[in-house]
């Protein structure tokens, strides 16, 4: 990211004072808060956090170690901010929008200190069409044109913080990204860059009520805990329960057209399964890489603790620059809890009061400040956008009870809780059903009867009360075993179990059932609950339980998931349920 450009104000030296690790204190520097500054001799990136009288006290986003009290400090005078144009796309950015890939060629696997390479290549030059024309009143946030950027349209875009104005000359052609597309008549000039401080929210005309699901393909999120477009949810699972995976999903099926991926001090071998297996994932929807709709932020728990706080506002200023182009954008950030722990660290080097376990006070603020930057609005140019935030949280030990957790839960209104013991069972998603929740159920309900079925809200409750009860009588069960249930709790059980295994449990790996649309989602759960009344109704006649489960049809049942072309196979399956239960009951 380039920060001492010509836009810079005039650079005012200060000297170092004291450093305690990423937080160091310089005196004598003008500065204003969370302005970058350049410390040290080699020209180390910082940014403003705290100013004390005459101290002000900065975070450095690189290693500290070997500098020294008396070295000089300046000041760009700009804000941390990121550069937004055509080329994000497929790109692999640090914490502060550093493209990996230009520092890996510049000096191999380590970055050194003091580097800086800009966001975005300003030589690469770009097909420019331009969507208005001479004389022609635009407002900020206007769409002026379009770039072909891999299949993603590219809408450039005047900035959302200028004044109203008339066009004077646009011109199609080849350009690179700062080379001026569009004068005003006032001549004001524009390029195709913009930058945009990574602390302040994009602004839009209007945020809406998300009444439209983010289809995930994952039968036990769009049936059970929707998530909808524009809305937050949080995946808290112990190592190994699969929030990668889940978020990989996530990030592959769901029906955003952009994704932003955020890893935020997760552990080194993690991000690189990641970086190397992205770039590979077909995009289901083109056939083409998955990685030319997506924008990977990767900052490992082993870089500095401070730009992994920035790390995070990088990737929701991406999303949003995506989301005023009229797209909905799917961000992962994968993990929150370890940005919390990033927090905590800055903490305590400024001395601050500790909350509960060392974490700032400030914590639950912070997480909704990033959190509310979701929604479903209509951006300034009119069009309607999203940006879709799925959070993973790492609580230590699986313990729900702490601090990051408790307090995403107040924020998120989707909670998908992964189980350690499901995994363990090998059931995947590992997402125990009866501790998640969707708030988004009430909101999607007229999108349901209208998409889907009129009967899908009405068999959604039903599973999950059947679910519930499982639960309560899995008790019994322990204690004196299954035989000892009534008749008709004992097919409850059976039907709990059909719905988990057959429905619930889905294969990621698999071709087929990796992918599940709604309407296949409502045949499976019709299909067991057809199967359940049919059990019900035989029961009531003499039929024991002995005798329902050893139905046929049940157990073909199961293979639907793997079969693409299902609603034949699922035809003959029912018909063959029919036939069977209906000798059971003239034997009765």
């Amino acid at each position: 990211m380039e920060v001492t450009t010509k836009h810079a104000k005039e650079q005012k030296q200060g000297v170092l004072k004291r450093i305690a690790g990423p937080v160091v204190t310089a005196v004598n520097l003008d500065a204003h808060m969370y302005d970058v500054v350049k410390v040290g001799k080699e020209e180390l990136m910082g940014e403003v956090i705290k100013i004390q009288g005459e101290s002000v006290i900065i975070q450095v986003y690189e290693d500290t170690s070997g500098i020294r009290p008396g070295e000089p400090v300046s000041n760009t005078g700009l804000s941390l901010a990121v550069e937004l144009g055509p080329g994000l796309l497929t790109s692999i950015y640090d914490g502060i929008q550093r493209p990996l890939s230009v520092l890996v060629d510049k000096m191999g696997n380590f970055i050194e200190r003091g580097v800086t390479a800009p966001g975005l290549s300003h030589d690469k030059k770009w097909t420019f069409k331009p969507l208005v024309k001479s004389g022609d009143k635009v407002e900020p946030g206007a769409i002026l044109g379009e770039v072909q950027e891999t299949n993603i349209v590219h809408k450039v875009m005047l900035p959302p913080n200028v004044k109203p104005g008339t066009v004077k000359t646009i011109k199609s052609g080849d350009y690179t990204i700062d080379e001026i597309i569009c004068v005003l008549e006032d001549g004001r000039e524009y390029p195709m860059i913009q930058r945009w401080p990574v602390r302040v929210p994009r602004p839009v005309k209007e945020k809406m009520n998300p009444t439209i699901p983010l289809i995930t393909g994952q039968r036990i999120l769009d049936g059970l805990f929707p998530i909808a477009k524009g809305g937050t949810a949080a995946i808290p699972g112990p190592f190994g329960s699969g929030k990668t995976v889940t978020q990989q999903q996530l990030a592959k099926w769901s029906d955003a057209e952009i994704v932003v991926y955020i890893g935020c001090g997760e552990r080194g071998n993690e991000m690189t399964e990641v970086l190397t297996e992205f770039p590979h994932l077909e995009d289901p929807k083109s056939g083409k890489p998955l990685m030319e709709r997506t924008v990977l932020i990767a900052n490992t728990s082993n870089m500095p603790v401070a730009a992994r706080e920035a790390s995070v506002y990088t990737g929701i200023t991406i999303a949003e620059y995506f989301r005023d182009m009229g797209y909905d954008v799917s961000l992962m950030a994968d993990s929150t809890s370890r940005w919390a722990e990033a927090m905590r660290e800055i903490s305590s080097r400024l001395e601050e009061m500790p909350g509960e376990e060392g974490y700032p006070a400030y914590l639950a603020a912070r997480l909704s400040e990033f959190y509310e930057r979701a929604g479903l609005v209509k951006t300034l140019n009119g069009a309607r956008g999203s940006v879709s935030v799925i959070g993973a949280v790492s609580p230590p030990g699986g313990d729900f009870s702490e601090p990051v957790t408790q307090n995403t839960l107040r924020i998120v209104k989707v909670f998908w809780a992964l189980d350690a013991k499901l995994s363990q069972r090998r059931h995947f998603p590992a997402i125990n059903w009866l501790n998640s929740y969707s708030l988004y159920l009430e909101a999607l309900h007229d999108y349901y009867d209208k998409e889907v079925s009129p009967e899908w809200n009405t068999i959604r409750s039903w599973a999950m009360e059947i679910l519930q009860k499982e639960a309560e009588l899995q008790e019994i069960v322990q204690l004196v075993g299954s035989d000892a249930l009534p008749e008709s709790e004992q097919v409850t059980i059976e039907v709990a179990r059909m719905i988990r295994e057959i429905f619930l449990q889905q294969n990621a790996y698999d071709a087929v059932d990796t992918f599940c649309d709604m309407k296949k989602q409502y045949a499976m759960m019709k299909a067991i609950k057809t199967y359940a009344e049919l059990s019900y109704s035989a029961q009531l006649v003499g039929v024991s339980p002995a005798q329902i489960n050893a139905v046929k049809a049940k157990n073909e049942l199961a293979q639907i998931k793997f079969i693409k072309d299902y609603t034949p196979e699922l035809a003959k399956i029912m018909k063959q349920m029919d036939d069977e239960f209906n000798t059971l009951r003239s034997a009765a």
